[in-house]
């Protein structure tokens, strides 16, 4: 583990931020490997809850509650009583914990950063479409976010897009924002050898994993495969999820021989089933939200150094570019734009290409890149509350 720095900004992270998602893990490692002096106040209250909008059973929500009415006590007497620090970083899914944390890190003249990750809005309305905009609970949800981002100094997203969207729903200003793209665990996800050359009779595999909901467009996957000639590919779909019902009855009124399903896979086997594919699949949704994310298995998948067709999107494009050999971004919501995709990897060659072509679009994802960008945003902070408070002096 790489050493704090005693130049850097003390950083304490807060709350009951989940860490069964790579996106805290990453950047709290990140923080670490960038020599951020740092200090854990969690409480955990999510552990085995892989979807929140799973919490659908009035039993596993008062769970939930009841652990939150135990914990934030617990959390805001443990902060109270941490030695003295330049910044607080409340991780997800802290929509609550910011709120909470406000008064005392007021109280304590420390700024916050909220990594906000998402919108309970835009997830529950505009993306899985579970309420209709004009429900009285979807304008609570977006009231939620709007006095959350007001209740951080910082609202740290994923993208930039995404940080774009945010300002212009909740009306934050310029600035106000940031963001850190998601990245990866190397040690999950270090590139893999090259693949054994194919015979061209043998049909190539394509692998999908993720939960099953509108963002990752589950439908133009299966278009797509019941459109492709079994002894050209052979699919693979992991995960379950919002649509799962739905997917499940598709299948079987119309099955795809050439297509396996299975529901779970643990996460450490996902780099496993990434080697055994010859081209893995992102997202190809056709909402706004899926225009402004990057989802975790393409940075995987990159990581690992297996060739990715995904939908095109401004997200997308703040991490690729123009393009990268073995990459395909293709028109969302157009199972003939993805077969086109594949198709075309396969015919230029760019399935068997050493791992080592993808080391430009791993730099950016590493922990540490994710930290020393953290880093930055955290000194900006702490400049600003020093210049701040010179000013008060020089008033006085």
């Amino acid at each position: 583990m790489t050493s704090s720095h005693p130049g850097h900004p003390r950083a304490v992270v807060w709350g009951t931020y989940d860490l069964g998602k790579p996106r805290t893990r990453i950047l709290i490692r990140g923080l670490r490997e960038a020599g951020v002096p740092l200090t854990e106040c969690h409480a955990e209250i999510w552990a085995g809850v892989e979807d929140k909008a799973s919490l659908k059973s009035a039993s596993q929500i008062l769970r939930r509650l009841a652990k939150m009415l135990v914990a934030y006590p617990w959390l805001i007497w443990r902060y109270l009583r941490l030695p003295r620090h330049d910044v607080v970083i409340v991780g997800y899914m802290g929509h609550l914990d910011v709120l909470l944390l406000w008064p005392w890190a007021r109280l304590r003249g420390n700024p916050v950063i909220w990594d906000a990750f998402l919108s309970l809005y835009e997830t529950v309305v505009e993306d899985r479409a579970m309420l209709s905009p004009r429900h009285p609970l979807a304008r609570l949800l977006w009231f939620w976010d709007w006095l959350a981002c007001r209740a951080a100094d910082r609202v740290l997203l994923d993208t930039a897009a995404h940080a774009r969207w945010f300002e212009s729903c909740f009306g934050l200003r310029s600035g106000r924002t940031a963001s850190v793209f998601v990245g990866v665990e190397p040690e999950a996800f270090p590139p893999l050898a090259l693949p054994s050359p194919k015979r061209p009779e043998t049909p190539r595999r394509i692998l999908f994993y993720g939960q099953f909901i509108a963002l990752h467009g589950i439908d133009s996957i299966i278009d797509a495969a019941a459109r492709s000639d079994p002894r050209e590919f052979a699919w693979t779909l992991i995960g379950t999820g919002q649509e799962a019902a739905r997917i499940r009855a598709r299948l079987a009124a119309r099955p795809i021989p050439h297509l396996e399903w299975i529901e779970w896979v643990p996460y450490g086997e996902l780099r496993e089933r990434i080697a055994q594919a010859d081209i893995c699949l992102g997202i190809f949704g056709q909402s706004g939200k899926a225009a402004r994310v990057i989802p975790n298995k393409a940075f995987q998948i990159v990581a690992a150094g297996r060739p990715l067709v995904s939908r095109d999107s401004p997200a997308m494009r703040e991490w690729i570019g123009k393009g990268q050999a073995g990459i395909r971004l293709v028109a969302s919501g157009d199972p003939e734009a993805l077969l086109a995709g594949i198709r075309d990897l396969v015919a230029s060659g760019e399935t068997a290409l050493d791992p080592s072509a993808f080391q430009r679009l791993r730099t950016p994802i590493a922990p540490a890149a994710i930290g020393s960008r953290l880093l930055a945003l955290m000194r900006g902070l702490t400049d600003a509350a020093s210049r701040g408070a010179g000013m008060e002096i020089s008033r006085s």
